[in-house]
């Protein structure tokens, strides 16, 4: 009975969802934590830790671009399956593949691009997963979606200090391996869950149809610096915190990332409870108010402590930019099928990309990470800017992009 039900009810595929954003968290946030330790135990220098993080990243755009042509052809459910499977291979692979190559890096580097392909393709299914399930408030379940990403970000950082305070860092393989029971049970999860379709056969747009509407252009610049507003300051925040209050790494770890992460979710999980009475784009623009002044109090207040709660207006702030811009475009072009969440996924990681790399190149060799977040600003005032063009054009687009009244 019960696995009747698992097979009925959408609440299930909800689940597995979000269990999928808890496993992109683990994907991207468990691996950073032991860079220092990869240099001790493998005598890795720092430039070639640095490629770890650009080759996850690098995948994960080169299968957000790759996507639209194979994802159809599978089938959602076999896609989802798919990614969980390289995720936990990936993840098992940091504890194995170092062992059985001559040169441990060789492993390290292949296990990163098996989860890499997981994270990437995690990313391109999920949205359009919860979108295609029946509900009455789909930015609402969009928002809170995206809100798992936050909570997973914090619970793999706390879980994973916890477990080297308390069973040692030595055993980070083990840890390894139960972060990788995740993708596995969720692989099997989604074989189960009943999945609609997002668009009939043959309905959905193709890549060049959607990048021959103008519309689909400001929705991607719009999704760029979405991304950038939000990892510009996340990934900034714990060497912010460092550097402004003094404190060690891991309560740096703590007072910035976690902060910002939690917030982030909790902007998420407000907005999901209150969409009926918060129309999405005046809390969009809003939000990119509020981001705005958080850039500001953080880089130009004299008070560490005011700077810091700037990062944390910061997290608050960007928490509906990703979700919002991805269910303003799903309203707006109802058949763009995976071929548009390739595309948003593609230009958000651009962006998460770009954002940080800008406040580096403005911080400069003296490490002036104030002034890279002053720059940073820009973002969150190009999606104010965004926002009131898409308003601006509402209502006048033709093709196959759709006419729907805002959001």
């Amino acid at each position: 009975m019960r696995m009747e039900t698992i097979r009925s009810q959408y609440s299930h595929t909800r689940k597995a969802c979000y269990l999928g954003y808890v496993t992109q968290a683990v994907v991207n946030n468990f691996v950073p934590l032991l860079f220092l330790t990869f240099q001790s135990q493998y005598g890795l220098p720092l430039e070639r830790i640095t490629v770890l993080v650009t080759m996850n990243f690098g995948i994960q755009l080169g299968v957000d671009l790759l996507s639209a042509r194979f994802v159809d052809r599978l089938g959602y459910r076999k896609s989802a399956m798919l990614a969980h499977f390289f995720a936990a291979l990936g993840l098992l692979g940091l504890g194995i593949l170092p062992e059985l190559f001559p040169d441990p890096y060789a492993g390290l580097l292949l296990s990163v691009c098996f989860y890499a392909i997981g994270g990437g393709l995690i990313e391109v299914l999920i949205s359009p997963i919860v979108e295609a399930c029946p509900a009455e408030k789909k930015e609402a379940a969009m928002s809170l979606l995206h809100s798992f990403y936050c909570w997973g970000s914090v619970f793999v950082i706390l879980f994973s200090t916890g477990f080297f305070a308390f069973v040692g860092l030595s055993h980070w393989k083990q840890l390894a391996f139960l972060w990788a029971l995740l993708p596995i049970f969720n692989l099997f999860y989604f074989s189960q869950v009943p999945i609609a379709q997002l668009t009939e056969s043959g309905e959905g747009l193709s890549l060049r149809q959607l990048l021959s509407q103008k519309l689909i252009w400001l929705l991607a610049v719009l999704m760029l610096c979405a991304g950038a507003a939000e990892q510009a300051m996340s990934q900034w925040a714990s060497a912010f915190a460092e550097a402004g209050l003094g404190v060690s790494k891991s309560l740096g770890d703590l007072a910035g990332p976690c902060l910002f992460s939690l917030l982030m979710g909790f902007s998420r999980l407000l907005y999901s409870r209150k969409s009926h009475v918060l129309p999405l784009q005046r809390f969009m623009a809003g939000s990119c108010l509020l981001c705005i002044a958080g850039y500001l109090l953080a880089s130009l207040s004299p008070w560490p402590l005011l700077s810091l709660a700037g990062c944390g207006l910061c997290g608050f702030s960007v928490g509906i930019f990703w979700p919002g811009t991805v269910s303003l475009s799903a309203a707006r072009c109802p058949k763009g099928g995976t071929a548009l969440f390739a595309l948003l996924a593609l230009f958000g990681d651009l962006g998460c990309s770009a954002g940080p790399t800008f406040v580096g190149f403005l911080a400069g060799e003296g490490g002036w990470i104030r002034q890279g977040l002053l720059g940073a600003a820009a973002f969150p005032v190009l999606l104010l800017l965004g926002l009131f063009l898409l308003k601006a054009v509402s209502g006048r687009n033709n093709g196959n992009v759709s006419e729907s009244p805002m959001v």
